[in-house]
């Protein structure tokens, strides 16, 4: 497929990111909204719920479907507000582990029903259940993509 300003995949491309941005800003005017922390936040405290034990920095980074460029400030503010805290790793004197505290667990599931509603009227909403399963495939098998194919 060439690419080119007017080409299916630059046109998917700036549809794909236009359509994300309109939605994470929607999810977060609603948190703030709400009084709720922002988006990121969630997406942590949920990761840390999910392990069920304290995860490295980097092994929580992999995980995160946000992109975190300043980790360990977003981890700041998040243990300056309770939501978790940090302990040695008894397995690497450098390395701390983040672990998830009970009020980080209440404010997560506080901010579920609000990122929960704002995805079903941004996306339900707008797109049929057959739409949303045919796009929610076509999503997943340009995300299964691990390199770019070659160009000839």
């Amino acid at each position: 497929m060439a690419i080119g300003a007017n080409s299916p995949a630059f046109r998917i491309w700036v549809e794909l990111v236009r359509g994300h941005r309109r939605i994470v800003d929607a999810v977060e005017a609603s948190l703030k909204a709400e009084g709720l922390p922002p988006l990121e936040w969630y997406d942590v405290l949920l990761e840390l719920e999910r392990h069920g034990m304290p995860l490295r920095a980097r092994d929580l980074e992999l995980k995160l479907l946000l992109a975190q460029y300043n980790l360990s400030r977003l981890l700041d503010r998040m243990e300056g507000r309770g939501l978790i805290a940090r302990e040695p790793d008894p397995d690497d004197r450098r390395s701390r582990l983040i672990r998830l505290s009970e009020l980080g667990l209440a404010t997560r599931k506080q901010m579920w029903p609000v990122y929960r509603r704002t995805i079903e009227t941004m996306v339900g909403q707008t797109l049929s259940i057959q739409k949303a399963e045919r796009l929610a495939k076509l999503l997943a098998s340009l995300a299964a993509t691990s390199e770019p194919r070659k160009q000839s």
